[in-house]
């Protein structure tokens, strides 16, 4: 399969849409957040911003802040698509918005209501498409957003009864990056377990644990580069040297062993194909995007 010519940027959740002054785990200016950045991955404010709500039990209001956002970085052309429905997705105006969005944008929410809203329509096509064959054209999503992504998604599961089996439960994303899992608000949820279980379950993908107000801008389905204020957190487990996932009977406790984990943080690199890390130097100063 060809390397995709698109650009992915999952976010952890919270990001800084500013909103308020000053947050913990938020950058205080909007200039210098993560929306920032996707408008710049975007060719710049002048584009077709089309955000979707489809996640979320509020989309109106979820709708109108990623307006009021995106016009606070000098967006004026900014799309909401309802689609609360499959037979939705394929309305010809919401065909003809993904058609010529720079960026489509998945708010956070549930990410099951993306999949079995969005999944196998042609409008997931067209995306798919597009992101495929089309330099500069950025698929943004947060929190359920960004886990909807991956092919194997997470899809929820107990975090206080991690390191069990069967404290994971997983679904079926959008499959635009297939090697990868994403889990989201992954340090203030203490997510550390159930991303151990779904690599337990699946060691030949990545799991990817993206903190609040920290993203993962993805170029050509390999480079990643670190952005935001907080942590993105690696498990890589193609060297595990045991790993009783299959054997265990649910609520057992797992056992993993050379599970391999990496913490990285702003303008930090991965490198999908080869694995490997590139780590911003200490002695330069950090990009604010």
């Amino acid at each position: 399969m060809k390397e995709p010519k698109g650009t992915l940027i999952p976010i952890g959740g919270n990001e800084d849409k500013g909103v308020k002054v000053s947050e913990q785990y938020s950058l205080e200016f909007i200039s210098e957040g993560i929306l920032y950045q996707v408008v710049k991955e975007s060719g710049g404010p002048d584009g077709l911003f089309v955000v979707i709500p489809t996640a979320s039990s509020i989309p109106i209001e979820v709708g109108e802040n990623y307006i009021s956002a995106f016009e606070k970085l000098g967006c004026k052309n900014v799309v909401v698509l309802d689609i609360d429905a499959k037979e939705k997705a394929d309305l010809p105006q919401n065909l003809k918005a993904i058609r010529e969005a720079n960026c489509v944008m998945f708010s956070g929410g549930d990410q099951s209501k993306i999949t079995d809203k969005i999944e196998g329509t042609q409008l997931h096509a067209l995306l798919a498409e597009r992101y495929q064959n089309e330099e500069g054209f950025v698929i943004a999503g947060t929190s359920a957003g960004a886990m909807v992504m991956s092919k194997e998604m997470i899809a929820g599961g107990s975090s206080t009864e991690s390191f069990v089996k069967g404290a994971v439960r997983m679904y079926y994303g959008l499959g635009l990056l297939p090697n990868i899992m994403f889990d989201t608000h992954f340090i203030m949820r203490g997510r550390f377990g159930r991303v151990s279980e779904a690599v337990a379950k699946h060691p030949n993908l990545l799991g990817v644990g993206l903190a609040e107000d920290t993203g993962l801008i993805i170029k050509k389905g390999n480079e990643m580069k670190v952005i935001g204020s907080g942590m993105v957190i690696i498990f890589d487990g193609h060297d595990l040297g045991h790993n009783n996932h299959k054997l265990l009977e649910d609520d057992t406790p797992l056992t993993l062993t050379n599970l391999r984990v990496h913490v990285l943080s702003n303008s930090d690199k991965f490198y999908l194909k080869d694995r490997k890390v590139e780590a911003h130097p200490m002695h330069l100063p950090l990009e604010l995007y």
